[in-house]
């Protein structure tokens, strides 16, 4: 391997930083807000041109067929972001 085109020496320290971040996490709530905000507003913006390019009818079209898809071809889990937000805590779990 050649360790002369590694990029670990260009890494900013902010990513460093978030990466060997503990769990719960040790930094304060305003740096954690920021990066969730960031990766937020980088998706919305994706998600936007996405929806300017395509015409509307497609949109619904690709919605309404995979919402009417034959029952063979659903998965008997719960889709990935539904699991993950059902995971999340609740309020009343992080007031005890």
């Amino acid at each position: 391997m050649d360790t002369k085109l590694s990029w670990a020496e260009a890494v900013h320290q902010d990513e460093l930083d978030e990466e060997f971040d503990t769990f719960p996490t040790s930094k304060q709530q305003d740096i954690v807000r920021m990066r969730a905000t960031s990766l937020f507003v980088i998706l919305c913006l994706i998600v936007a041109v996405a929806l300017y390019v395509t015409p509307f009818k497609i949109v619904v079209l690709v919605v309404g067929l995979f919402f009417l898809r034959h029952p063979r071809f659903r998965s008997k889990l719960p889709s990935v972001p539904n699991n993950f937000f059902r995971r999340l805590p609740a309020r009343a779990d992080s007031m005890l």
